[in-house]
Formats: structure tokens, C-alpha cells, sequence
């Protein structure tokens, strides 16, 4: 097969499995309600949460990240009475503009949840965090934010993804 065909079929394979991996979380994404479905619901239809954030009032946040393969990370809050009362994708662009100079790794962790990537470079003493996104339906992006070596973002900002070359 020349070599061009097969890195098409490569990608082809790998969006229908990212696809897909969307289409599962959407499904159970829907039947999910605000109110209504409790923790349990929740942990059933998304599975054990990456991190649980404890929120005042004795709420609580369920992270759940979809990277590296996905393009989304959710937050799921359950109220003191146990229920389901917020469901967000948070790898939007009103959250990223949230990410400022100064700002914690852990606050940023807290916002946008587990990145896709995380790299740290000797001679700069600075630490890369890229979490994929998609802006549209089907534009890939990275946004990066670069810690400095106090764990405080010096910047950040989104790129669109250009596959690495073979």
C-alpha cells in the first residue's frame, strides 16, 4: 500500500475512533438531567472521575477528562443533595481567555481539568500545559499554557494542531 494511502487510512481509523468516543460521551451526556440524576447516575454513565474538586456549600465537582484522544474535559457538579445541578465542557474559549498571567497551576488545572500534554524545558525553567480543543466542528486546536518555575502562568494562548510530520 503506498505509504500515502496508509497514513490516510491511519487518520481516517483514528477520527472514526474520536468520533465515536464522542458520540459514547454525548449519548450519555443526554441522559443525564439537571435535578434529577444523582452521583451514582452520573458515575455509572461517565465512570470514576479523574479528580472530585469539593465546592462550598457541600457541593462537589466530578472531573472528567477526555485527553489526550479527546477534544473535551467536563465538569459535573452535584449539589449537597446529591443531584446533578451543572454539566460543562470546559475546553471553550470564554475559559481560556479566563487563564491570566500570574494564575496558579492548580487553578488551572481546577477550570479546564487534566491537559493532553504536559512539558517541561531545562534552559527556560518553563513547564508547557496543551489541552486539545476543537474550535467548530471539526477545526483542531491546542491551547498551551507555559508555567513559570513558581507554577504561575507567564502566558498562554491556542494554535490550531498541525499533525506532526513522518
Amino acid at each position: 500500500m503506498p505509504p500515502l494511502i496508509h497514513k490516510a487510512g491511519a487518520l481516517a481509523t483514528c477520527l472514526l475512533g474520536l468520533l465515536t468516543l464522542a458520540g459514547c460521551d454525548q449519548q450519555r451526556i443526554d441522559e443525564l438531567q439537571v435535578n434529577v440524576s444523582t452521583e451514582a447516575d452520573v458515575r455509572a454513565r461517565l465512570g470514576e472521575p479523574a479528580r472530585v474538586w469539593p465546592e462550598a456549600g457541600g457541593a462537589n465537582t466530578l472531573e472528567y477528562n477526555r485527553q489526550p484522544s479527546g477534544h473535551v474535559n467536563y465538569m459535573v457538579t452535584i449539589g449537597p443533595s446529591g443531584t446533578l445541578t451543572a454539566l460543562q465542557q470546559v475546553l471553550v474559549p470564554e475559559n481560556f481567555a479566563r487563564v491570566q498571567p500570574g494564575m496558579e497551576q492548580q487553578a488551572v488545572r481546577r477550570l479546564l481539568g487534566l491537559p493532553a500534554r504536559q512539558v517541561t524545558y531545562d534552559l527556560s525553567r518553563e513547564t508547557d500545559w496543551d489541552w486539545n480543543w476543537l474550535d467548530g466542528p471539526t477545526r483542531a486546536m491546542v491551547f498551551t499554557a507555559t508555567f513559570g518555575p513558581d507554577g504561575r502562568v507567564r502566558r498562554s494562548g491556542s494554535r490550531e494542531y498541525v499533525p506532526p510530520s513522518q
